[in-house]
C-alpha cells in the first residue's frame, strides 16, 4: 500500500521535481505491529505538512513516499529496494519493528542511503553501521534502568519471560548480558510466541522458580498485555516489569486493571504534563502530546515521538547541508548535538547512531489506569 504524504527538500538526487526533495518511509502501519506503526505514519505526515507550510526547507518542499510492510520483513526488504531504486528518494525513515528495520538495513547500506530507524534492537546501531541511525532507546538501556530499579529496592532475583519475536529475543539477551553488573540474578527463564494467547503454563513456572522477586518481560505487541493479565489472574504478587516496547495508552486498555502497579521505562512523552517545568524536554514533548492528539483525536505514544525525532534530526541535516546528497546528509545526521526530541536530549558521533544515554530513560508506573513518575 503507498500512501503518499509530504516532507521536504532539495533539487538534484531524490527530488522528484524541482524544490522537492522525496523522503521514503517504511512503516508498519497495519498488522500485529500497527500500534506503532500507526502513530508513526500519523506523526510524519502530521509535521511533514506544518514544515511545508512553515515555507519547507531553505524554501524547498518535502514529500513523503510511504510503504505499508504489515509488518512483514520480506516486504519491508522489497519497498527498501523500490524506494532506493525506483522511487529515488533522499533518505529513509522508519522500520517500525527490529525485524523489519534488520532486514532493510543491508538494502540502504550497498545503496549509501542515509536511514534513520524507529525501532528498538541495539544490533541496529551495534556495531556502528555508516548510513544507519535509530532515535528509540535500546533494548539494552531497558534492562539497564529496570535492574537499575530494581537494586534500588534490594530485589536481586528476577525471572523473565521473553517474546520469541525479534525485539523480545534481542532484550533478552541483552538483560542477560548486563544483569551482573548490578547485581541481580536471573534465576528462572521462559518464552511465548507472537501468536501466543495464553502464558499461564510459563508463568506458574516462573512462580514457582527458588527465590524469585520480580518478573521481567522483554517484549512488544499484545504478548506483554497477556503477561500481564495472566500475571494477575495467577495470583502473583511479584513486582512486574515491561518493556519500553508497550510504551502506549492501548497496553494499559488491553491489560485492563492488571496493568496497576507495572512499571516500565519510557520517553517523558507518556508523562509530558507531570515533568517538572525545569526538564528541557517539557516544552518539546507537550508541545508533541498537545499537536498530534488535536489532530488524529487519538492518544500520543512515545512510537509516534520517535517519528517525530527522526524528522526533525533529518530535518536538521538537511538544513546544514543544503544539499540533497546522501553523503553529505548523512555526515550531517552523525553530527547531530544537543538535539531536544521526545526521546531525550540525542549527542551523535562516528561512534554513536543513537545518542542518547541512560538519562533520557523515565521509569514511569502505571497508577489509577494513567502513567506516573516513579522518579
Amino acid at each position: 500500500m503507498l500512501a503518499l504524504g509530504l516532507a521536504a527538500g532539495f533539487g538534484g538526487v531524490g527530488a522528484a521535481q524541482a524544490g522537492e526533495i522525496r523522503i521514503g518511509s517504511v512503516l508498519s502501519a497495519t498488522g500485529p505491529a500497527a500500534f506503532l506503526g500507526d502513530p508513526e505514519e500519523k506523526t510524519l505526515k502530521l509535521y511533514a505538512e506544518e514544515i511545508n507550510k512553515a515555507g519547507g526547507i531553505n524554501g524547498d518542499t518535502i514529500k513523503l513516499v510511504i510503504y505499508d510492510d504489515g509488518g512483514d520483513a520480506d516486504k519491508a526488504r522489497t519497498f527498501a529496494t523500490r524506494l532506493v531504486e525506483e522511487d529515488k528518494v533522499a533518505a529513509v525513515l522508519g522500520g517500525t519493528t527490529s525485524g523489519t528495520t534488520m532486514a532493510m538495513v543491508p538494502v540502504f547500506e550497498d545503496a549509501e542511503m542515509p536511514f534513520i530507524s524507529f525501532a528498538g534492537a541495539v544490533g541496529i546501531v551495534e556495531p556502528t553501521k555508516k548510513w544507519v541511525f535509530k532515535t528509540p532507546h535500546t533494548d539494552r538501556m531497558a534492562c539497564e534502568k529496570i535492574f537499575e530499579d530494581l537494586k534500588k529496592q534490594n530485589l536481586t532475583k528476577v525471572g523473565i519471560i521473553s517474546g520469541t519475536d525479534g525485539f523480545g529475543k534481542s532484550m533478552r539477551d541483552q538483560c542477560v548480558k548486563v544483569n551482573a553488573k548490578y547485581d541481580v540474578e536471573i534465576v528462572a527463564e521462559e518464552t511465548y510466541g507472537p501468536r501466543d494467547s495464553d502464558m499461564t503454563a510459563q508463568l506458574t513456572n516462573l512462580k514457582g522458580a527458588p527465590g524469585i522477586q520480580a518478573l521481567v518481560n522483554p517484549g512488544m505487541g499484545q504478548g506483554p498485555a497477556i503477561v500481564t493479565r495472566n500475571v494477575r489472574q495467577l495470583g502473583i504478587a511479584l513486582p512486574l516489569y515491561q518493556s519500553h516496547g508497550v510504551a502506549s495508552k492501548s497496553f494499559i486498555e488491553l491489560a485492563g486493571d492488571a496493568a496497576e502497579g507495572v512499571r516500565l521505562p519510557a520517553a517523558a512523552i507518556l508523562v509530558a504534563e507531570k515533568l517538572p517545568d525545569s526538564d528541557p524536554q517539557k516544552a518539546i514533548a507537550l508541545g508533541y502530546k498537545t499537536s498530534y492528539e488535536a489532530a488524529t483525536k487519538g492518544q500520543v505514544s512515545t512510537f509516534g515521538g520517535h517519528a517525530f525525532d527522526a524528522l526533525f534530526i533529518l530535518k536538521g541535516a538537511l538544513e546544514r547541508a543544503k544539499s540533497s546528497d546522501a553523503a553529505k546528509i548523512r555526515d550531517e545526521i552523525e553530527k547531530t548535538t544537543g538535539f531536544i526530541g521526545t526521546a531525550g536530549i540525542f549527542n551523535m558521533t562516528p561512534a554513536d547512531h543513537m545518542g542518547l544515554d541512560l538519562t533520557a530513560f523515565k521509569m514511569l508506573e502505571v497508577r489509577s489506569g494513567d502513567w506516573t513518575l516513579v522518579e
